[in-house]
């Protein structure tokens, strides 16, 4: 993310906390809903959006979030020394997921209240299933379908399965356009 495009936006109703001379940083065009907490060592890409009540706590590691990446509301990341948690662009993560130290390429999708443990690799064009807990170190291959808990392969995904997961995240950069425009609109009238 170039600098320039990092201010000082007001996030209305977002705690942002720095910790160990680390504040979080966040793209102009991004979008945090309220009700997030944004903690330390966070970068978040353009177009990002960080949905409603969602916790980001980057105090033992580095947190990244590329661009067009949406992470759904209620969810929880974390990391652990050694294990940063890397987000890439395109990145579709539900609502209620526990993301923890892992690394998730571009265009991964991360079903809905999904653990994903340290050291975990979800490719792009992959798919973990709603619900499911991928257990430290384990690699989802592009093209792939895992769920369970532990969770396994179950299949591999077909290119409608692919095309409808980019829809999803096209989906969320529009979203996030309209609740901003929502909330601005809403601190405006107070």
């Amino acid at each position: 993310m170039d600098q320039a495009s990092v201010s000082a936006v007001t996030r209305p109703g977002v705690t942002i906390i720095a910790i160990d001379g680390k504040v979080p940083r966040i793209a102009d065009s991004a979008f945090i809903a309220p009700g997030c907490v944004l903690i330390g060592d966070v970068m978040i890409g353009e177009e990002a959006s960080i949905w409603y009540n969602c916790v980001v706590r980057a105090d033992v590691d580095r947190i990244s979030i590329g661009a067009r990446s949406n992470i759904q509301d209620g969810s929880v990341l974390h990391c652990d020394a050694g294990f940063p948690l890397l987000i890439g662009d395109d990145v579709l993560v539900g609502h209620m997921v526990m993301l923890h130290g892992c690394t998730l390429l571009d265009r991964a999708f991360v079903g809905l209240s999904s653990i994903v443990m340290n050291g975990c690799v979800i490719e792009g064009d992959a798919m973990l299933a709603a619900g499911a807990m991928l257990t430290q170190g384990k690699r989802v291959a592009s093209g792939e379908l895992w769920g369970g808990r532990p969770a396994t392969k179950m299949r591999d995904l077909n290119e409608r399965a692919i095309a409808e997961m980019r829809m999803g995240t096209a989906h969320y950069v529009h979203n996030g356009k309209r609740h901003s425009e929502a909330v601005a609109a809403m601190e405006g009238e107070a």
